[in-house]
């Protein structure tokens, strides 16, 4: 089972060895904002300033990805993920992909 505390955008895990790759893992999730939100965005936005609709929205969507790529790693056995990487794009306008995706790894304390 993978340790929150071994996940990082590393090529490596500094007092870890990596016993053995596990491949490429990822977790996705396709988000929109509801209309009401939108409208709440659209408000904010003509004050300027920080839209914290859109904050929410955003971090919601990395944290489930970020869980879905944790569940991915423990059912490939790993027990951390080395080279973690986000990346967004716009599926059609409104609807975003979130994409969490590493490496899965299983790792042992250094001797």
């Amino acid at each position: 089972m993978v340790d929150t505390h071994l996940i990082t955008t590393a090529n490596s895990l500094e007092g870890y060895q990596i016993t053995q790759h596990l491949g490429v893992i990822r977790g996705i999730t396709v988000r929109s904002r509801s209309v009401l939100g939108n409208i709440a965005g659209n408000i904010q936005s003509i004050f300027g300033g920080e839209l914290s609709i859109y904050i929410d929205l955003c971090e919601k969507a990395r944290q489930d990805a970020y869980i879905r790529m944790i569940d991915h790693a423990n059912q490939a056995g790993a027990n951390a993920i080395i080279n973690m990487r986000y990346d967004a794009n716009e599926v059609m306008q409104g609807i975003t992909e979130v994409l969490a995706y590493g490496t899965a790894v299983v790792v042992k304390k250094a001797d």
